[in-house]
Parts: structure tokens; sequence; C-alpha cells
């Protein structure tokens, strides 16, 4: 009998819609996607255990404590919740408003390598601010559910006061979506959140210009931008560095750096610079962060102006780096991607409705209140009757009912003037209480008009807004410069500018090597059956084009091509350009003045103006450079038009002007004859007449052109097969 298959077929959108779809959904719900009130599941459930635990007040606890209490509400593991722990400390600096309070050693935001202290060692307790997270938490004003295995009660939400959803940063990671928002500083969100309260059209751009972020720095400020950030949700800003100079000591130290990067991260990116030969001022980087705060010194070689080392550091090291915006929040159980004022907007419906339950509380406790008072008022009448009553009862389960019918009041009264303590049933204790009643008829009416006004209601989140923000509100941490006050240097300036030589091979070796150690130099090391095919003296700050037999042309800066020696082989170009193709000609350039002459084996030159390779954009490989109809013999740049030799495989030449050769529009032209073919002849070389070595050019030269040549004399023949200078 035939086994049946283990596998059962299926259709892959089944599995999908039945087994991925729900796993993803329980990622970006229950994980990844912070909520209206700014944490995810992992915060929330640390922090209220931390509020049971009654660490809003009093001394600190061990972290180990905390840990151990959180697991009955997040069962993840006890490393996972330290880390969620260490992230919310002030020590760790993560924060632009720390939610914990605590000692020890957390590491730090801005280092990797720093590492945080286990939590047998740490300390901590709630900060301050939580009081404000945790505000009427007690009355209702937010829905419970169970834990994970049915045993307690955790909150849905948070109820905070402020906007900690744009206050304190927040990233995360789901199937398919994640999630980056900024933080902003705290008294500026308020403002924001007051100022769409009363206005809900208000422009906030006056009232929060930008983020605001825990590490500091400067952010290079474009309103256009950021107002599409504050609109849609998306998109980037750039923040850079602060530093300052010590003439004394002669260093650069920096002592703010962007939030999305970390020293270690700046220090390999310089130290890469430098073993590259990029950087040639700076003699030493080293971090020298302490208690005191962020320090990464940089020392100057002598006669280095800082200023100009900053801008090439920050054009080519993290110390400037890009924020990437996502605001996507999850609003109800669905994830969206909001603006700032729809945040806030959000953030405001969600804290009407806890102000609302948290009315709905306090009506429903004072009229309890009220009611048991209300009795008590309608013994006063009588206290002698009262006792009684409760006297001549003999039975203890009829107290309550003669009670009730004695003075017409309903059992939960009678049942609070039957706990009332004998010493308590004097006339002026009863009036004391009694006298309540009037203020709580007061309170009740305030409250119940309060509820019913939405005017009020915003009346009473603008003021908690206002007393956050006078009690925890602190200046700006992160500057702002203006986008049009930096200056936007090329490249080159970036770049040590000194005069090379670029040789080339017929194997397709590239060499970059300076004259100053040209000069010092010994013979060229080549390949076995190798030689030199051209030679060009330039300056590092040129562009270099390489032409490849497959009719292509790649881009580079000559300051990209490393430096090279005469004992080494150099650069195999096809490598380097990540091309299968050989290199047949290279043209280097500042301004892409002048042209280039293709000559191609069927006689044939095209002449094409170099400005045909300038593009706009910074494009490294062109394609449809030049002809490939027939080989390409020779790639000729030409500042100016001048006389040139062309010799062919049967040992003729020809001498003619570039100026008979008409330029071309399009790069791919095939050409104009210069040279005709005969018995099979091909075109082999081109060179300007002054590199022929040919002394009477009157002999080879023609009147026009397209033609055969002249056979080369004798005593030009030595001439022609001149070595390469190098």
């Amino acid at each position: 009998m035939a086994k049946k298959p283990i596998i059962n077929e299926q259709l892959i959108t089944k599995t999908l819609e039945e087994n991925f779809m729900p796993y993803a959904m329980s990622i970006i719900i229950s994980r990844a996607i912070p909520e209206i009130d700014g944490f995810k599941p992992s915060h929330r459930k640390l922090l209220y255990t931390m509020y049971k635990k009654g660490l809003i007040s009093g001394a600190r606890t061990k972290s180990a404590n905390v840990v151990g209490e959180t697991m009955k509400l997040n069962p993840h593991g006890d490393a996972a919740i330290y880390e969620t722990m260490v992230r919310l400390t002030e020590g760790n600096e993560s924060l632009l408003l720390p939610l914990v309070d605590s000692k020890g050693s957390f590491g730090k935001h801005y280092s990797r390598d720093m590492a945080y202290a286990a939590a047998r060692y740490t300390e901590v307790k709630l900060s301050p601010v939580c009081a404000e997270v945790f505000k009427d938490i007690d009355k209702n004003t937010v829905d419970f559910v169970d834990n994970y295995d049915g045993t307690m009660k955790e909150p849905r939400l948070l109820p905070t006061s402020f906007p900690n959803i744009l206050v304190n940063p927040n990233q995360g990671i789901a199937a398919g979506m994640a999630s980056n928002i900024c933080s902003f500083n705290l008294r500026e969100i308020c403002g924001a959140a007051t100022e769409l309260i009363k206005n809900p059209d208000a422009d906030i751009i006056p009232i929060m210009p930008a983020p605001d972020l825990p590490t500091g720095g400067e952010i290079i400020y474009n309103e256009e931008a950021m107002r599409e950030i504050y609109r849609t949700g998306r998109g980037s800003f750039k923040i850079r560095s602060k530093y300052k100079y010590d003439k004394k000591q002669n260093c650069i130290e920096i002592y703010e750096i962007p939030y999305s990067t970390t020293i270690e991260a700046i220090i390999e990116k310089i130290a890469e610079l430098i073993k590259a030969n990029k950087i040639k001022e700076i003699s030493d980087v080293r971090d020298e962060t302490d208690k005191n705060g962020l320090k990464l010194t940089i020392d100057l070689k002598r006669g280095t102006d800082p200023d100009k080392l900053m801008a090439r550091l920050f054009n080519q090291t993290p110390l400037c780096d890009s924020f990437a915006c996502n605001f996507n929040v999850l609003i109800e159980g669905s994830p969206m991607v909001l603006g700032v004022s729809d945040i806030l907007f959000e953030w405001i419906r969600f804290r009407r409705s806890c102000i609302k339950r948290a009315i709905k509380y306090d009506i429903e406790k004072k009229s309890d209140k009220l009611h048991l008072l209300e009795g008590l008022e309608k013994i006063l009448l009588d206290i002698d009757r009262a006792i009684k009553i409760i006297r001549e009862t003999e039975q203890e389960d009829m107290v309550i009912p003669n009670l009730m019918d004695g003075f017409k009041i309903d059992k939960v009264q009678a049942e609070f003037v039957a706990e009332i303590k004998l010493r308590n049933l004097n006339r002026e204790h009863i009036l004391k209480r009694t006298a309540e009643i009037e203020s709580l008829n007061a309170e009740l009416k305030q409250l119940r008009e309060t509820l019913e006004s939405k005017k009020k209601i915003d009346g009473v989140i603008v003021k908690q807004l206002k007393s956050v923000a006078a009690k925890y509100g602190s200046e700006r941490k992160t500057t702002l410069i203006s986008e049009d006050s930096i200056a936007d240097a090329p490249a080159e300036t970036f770049v040590d500018n000194y005069q090379i030589k670029l040789i080339r091979t017929a194997e397709n070796y590239l060499k970059k090597i300076s004259l100053v150690s040209l000069r010092s130099s010994g013979e060229q090391k080549l390949k076995e059956d190798d030689e030199i095919v051209q030679v060009i003296e330039t300056s590092n700050t040129a562009e270099v084009l390489l032409f490849t037999s497959g009719g292509e042309v790649y881009k580079m800066k000559a300051h990209d091509i490393p430096d090279c020696k005469a004992s080494q082989l150099g650069e195999y170009m096809p490598s380097m350009l990540d091309t299968r193709d050989s290199i047949v000609g290279m043209v280097t350039t500042f301004d892409y003045s002048g042209f280039v002459l293709f000559c191609f084996q069927n006689g044939k030159i095209a002449k094409v103006e170099l400005k045909s390779y300038q593009t706009k954009l910074n494009r490294k490989k062109l394609v449809n450079a030049y002809s490939t109809a027939s080989p390409v013999s020779k790639i000729l740049f030409l500042a100016q038009d001048a006389d040139l030799v062309a010799f062919s495989s049967i040992d003729k030449a020809l001498v003619f002007s570039s100026a008979s050769i008409a330029l071309k529009t399009t790069r791919n032209s095939g050409g104009v004859n210069v040279m005709t073919p005969k018995k099979k002849s091909i075109m082999v070389d081109v060179k300007p007449a002054s590199e022929s070595g040919i002394a009477d050019l009157k002999y080879y030269r023609t009147k026009n052109i397209p033609a055969v040549g002249c056979f080369i004399r004798e005593e030009d023949k030595h001439s022609t097969q001149l070595k390469m200078e190098i």
C-alpha cells in the first residue's frame, strides 16, 4: 500500500491569508507600532508595573525587581524587558523627556559599545513627569484588558495629559511597514496643541518650527521641506554635529552629534578616510566621553583650517546625517501615516475622551456620596428616634428595613447610617457631614456643565497642557541653521589637489602616480607581455572618462582612483568599473571643453564635442558613447584643431588637419572617410603630428581627404616607433 505524501498542496494565497496575515497584524498591533499615547505595549506594561509598585514616589528599587514584576504582564523574557527599560531611563539619554529616573550605568544612546550594567546593579523609579502620564488612570479614563494569562488587568492605553507621541522619539519595524517618529520640544508641542484646540486651521510652524532631538545638534533648516513632513508625516531633514576649536591644543572637540548615529560609526568613517589617504590633516581621533557628557576629539596637523576640515567631514562622515521621518501611528487598531497636525488632532480627541470619562467617574462618586449624606440629613431630624429603632429591633437583619421604613430612606442610605460609630452619633458631627451637601451639589452642577460643553473640556485640556509645559518644559536642545547659510562647496574643494600621471596599459591596468612619487621611482612594473599605451599628466581633481570596447564610457573622479607606485601593477580597470569589456581610450577634463576623435579601423574618424558627455546628474556610465560599427583603433582628445598623422597596416601614412572633419551632433556617429583602405588594409593609429616622429610632413599631406596616403620612408620608420615617455 502506497504511503500518502506528507506535504499537502495548498494555494499560496490561502497560506498568506490564514497564516501570515494574522502574524503580521499581531506584530503591527501588539509589538512594533506606537499608539496615540506614544507607547508600544512593552513600554506600557513596564511603566504600569512600576506605577502599581508605587515607584512614582519614594525611593528607587533594583531594576531586577521591576523586570521580574513586569513579566506578569510581558512574557517575552527578562532581557527584552530590561532593554526596554534602559531606553526609557534618564541615564541612557534616548528620550527628550525621560520617563524613568535611574541610578547606575545604563549605557548611552549615542554609543554602540558603551554597554549597560546588569539589572541587579542598577536602580530605578518613575520620573516626576509620569504623574502626567498616569493622570486620573484610577478614574476609569482608559479601558483595561486581561493580561496574557487572564490573572491581572492592564491598561490598553495610558491617559497622558500631554502629546507624548510627539515628545519622545519612537521607532518600530513591523511586517511590511515601519514607524520612525522624531521628538519635538515639550513646550512647543504643548503650545501647538493649545493653538490647534483654539483654531483647527492654525499654522503651527511658527510655534514649533522643527523637531528637537535628545542628542542636540543643528538642523539644516528648510521650511518648505519641514512643512511637507508636517503635512504628510514623511520626509527627511539633515542634522549635523556641533563642535568647537581648541586653539591651544590645536584640536576640534565635537560635543553633540546627530541622533541617528553613534560615536563609533563616526570614528570608523574618519579612520577609513585617513586610511584611504583622502584626509591628511588629522593626526589622531579619539573618544573622550566621560560623566560630563559626549566628547569626540580630533587632533589636527599644523596649519589646518578647522572650519574647512569640518566642512569636509560633514560631507563625508555621519557627523552630518539625515533623519527619515515616517509618522506611522496606530489609531484604534489601524496603522495610519499622519502629519503632525493630524496626530495632534487624534491626541486631542483621545484626551477629550479621557477627560469625559474622568468627569463621569467624579459625577458618579460624588452622586453616591451626596446620596449617603442626604440620608444622613434625614437622620439629623431625629437622632434619638434612629437610636431607638436600632435598640428596639430584636433581629439584626431587620435593622436596615426598620431604618428604611422609619425615615423613608433606601437600603444604601440605611446601611451607611447603621455603620456610623456610636461616638459620631452627635449633632455636631452630623451637621459637619451634612454641610457638604451644598458644596457637592455645586460641584456636581459644574461637572455636568463641563461634561456637556466641548469648549469647557477643551479648556481643561489647555489648562493641563500649560501646567505640564511650565513644570517639565525646557529650552530646545537642537538648534536651527539656515540651509542658505551653508556654502554648497563642490566636491573638488574637499580633495587634495596635486599633479599626477595616469598610465594605461594594453592589458587594462591603470596607474595613478603623483609626480613627486614618480621622480623617486624606478622602472614601471608591468605584467609580462604588457605595455604602456597611454600616459596623461593632469591634476587629482580632474574627471576621467574611460571608453570601453562595448561603446560605453565610464566617468569617475581622479581622486577616486587609489594612488599607486611604479613598483605596483595598478588597478585592473574591468574590475574597478564592473565591466567585461576592455578599455580602449582615456580622456581627462576639468570643464568638458575640446573634442574627441574616434578613429576606426575602416579608415573613418568621428569628431564629437566632449560636452556631449557632460551630464547635470552625477552619472557614472553612459551608453552609446561612440559607434561600434567598426573596431576603434584610437581615441584621441584635442583641445583645438591640429595636424594629425594616420597610419595604416600596410606602412602608409597620411597627414591631415582635424579642422577638415566636421563635428557630429550625435555621439555614436560612424564618422567621415579619412584614410581609404587598400588591399584589405586597416587604419591602425592616429597621432598628433608633433608626436608622430615624421620630419617632412609635406610629403605625406594630401590636398583632400579621403586618401590612401604614402608609404613611410625608411628614415621616418625608426622615428615613428619611439618609446612612450613616462
